[in-house]
C-alpha cells in the first residue's frame, strides 16, 4: 500500500513527447534524482515565476 500524505495528489496529467525530449528527460532524471512529476512541477514554477516577473516589467 503506498504512504499516507498530508496533501495526498489525485489529478493525473498525460502528454505526448517526442523520442528525444523523452531522452532529455531521462537525462534529467538521473542527473537531479527526481520524478518526471517533481521535474514538471519545478518547470511550471520556474515559468510562472518567468512569466510575473516579464508582467512586472511591462
Amino acid at each position: 500500500m503506498g504512504k499516507l500524505r498530508a496533501k495526498p495528489k489525485y489529478n493525473v496529467i498525460s502528454m505526448r513527447i517526442s523520442d528525444e525530449e523523452r531522452i532529455e528527460l531521462e537525462a534529467l532524471m538521473s542527473e537531479t534524482q527526481k520524478s518526471v512529476s517533481d521535474i514538471m512541477r519545478e518547470a511550471m514554477l520556474q515559468l510562472k515565476s518567468k512569466l510575473q516577473l516579464n508582467n512586472q516589467a511591462v
